[in-house]
């Protein structure tokens, strides 16, 4: 994968502004953050982040994939003061469980999800080397 920094523009913190690749596509649905029994055993954003990151891992890993191959990561959160106050929270998780790897990214405030216990959702489309 190529990271995509146009001449002149500031490298993103946290994050790429665009990714070229070629390989083998995998599509991970939206994870939220409960474990494999549908559990929630995380209440704040920063651990169903946690969790709901390692579930995208865990569908990655069953491709053959890691974090090293995700190029488009898309996270919805239902409040930005939430998302904002944690941010400390969640670059300790990002740096944990995908290093430093930075996908083209965006996050997205929602008025809520299916499961009402969830505080966000995260999804990924990965490009895994033939």
């Amino acid at each position: 994968m190529r990271i995509l920094l146009p001449a002149g523009w500031a490298r993103p913190r946290g994050y790429s502004n665009g990714i070229e690749a070629e390989g083998r596509m995998v599509f991970v649905a939206g994870q939220i953050g409960w474990d494999e029994n549908c559990e929630f055993r995380e209440h704040t954003l920063s651990g169903q982040f946690r969790q709901a990151l390692k579930n995208v891992l865990a569908v990655l890993k069953e491709a053959g994939a890691g974090p090293e191959h995700i190029a488009r990561m898309t996270m919805f959160v239902t409040s930005r003061e939430d998302y904002i106050a944690a941010r400390p929270q969640l670059g300790e998780a990002w740096k944990d469980l995908m290093g430093k790897n930075f996908p083209a990214m965006a996050v997205i405030i929602v008025a809520g999800f299916v499961e009402p216990e969830a505080l966000l959702e995260i999804e990924a489309t990965a490009v895994v080397p033939r």
